[in-house]
């Protein structure tokens, strides 16, 4: 597990501009999803946003509902803690792609669920 977030850490260092398109397995928390890419499977944590435990419940939903399982989104790495990927994670529309991709974390803060980190643009 160690080896993948290495190299998407390395890619994320070499091609910045690149993301990673995955899917959404499972939604485990109001910030922590199961994301698959190809025959791997990963712990993601949504960057730059934090939950109060108070509304986990209330975020989880939310993001099973803007993220069904099988939801195809683009990673963008932001580092990693303790063995789990920090990105910033956008959904990527199943349709023409006319349709505005949301940040989840932007939409979890939108939505009043979470509060954005500081130092953490970009």
């Amino acid at each position: 597990m160690g080896w993948l977030i290495g190299l998407v850490a390395l890619a994320y260092l070499l091609l910045p501009s690149t993301a990673l398109a995955a899917e959404v397995l499972q939604v485990r928390s109001g910030t922590l999803l199961q994301i698959g890419d190809g025959n791997r499977s990963y712990a993601v944590e949504l960057a730059c946003v934090a939950v109060a435990p108070a509304d986990d419940a209330a975020a989880a939903a939310w993001l099973r509902q803007a993220l069904p399982r099988r939801s195809r989104v683009n990673l963008r790495p932001r580092g990693s803690d303790d063995g789990t990927l920090l990105a910033s994670v956008q959904r990527l529309a199943a349709g023409s792609g006319s349709e505005p991709r949301l940040d989840m974390g932007q939409g979890l803060v939108a939505a009043g669920l979470a509060t954005p980190l500081p130092n953490c643009g970009g």
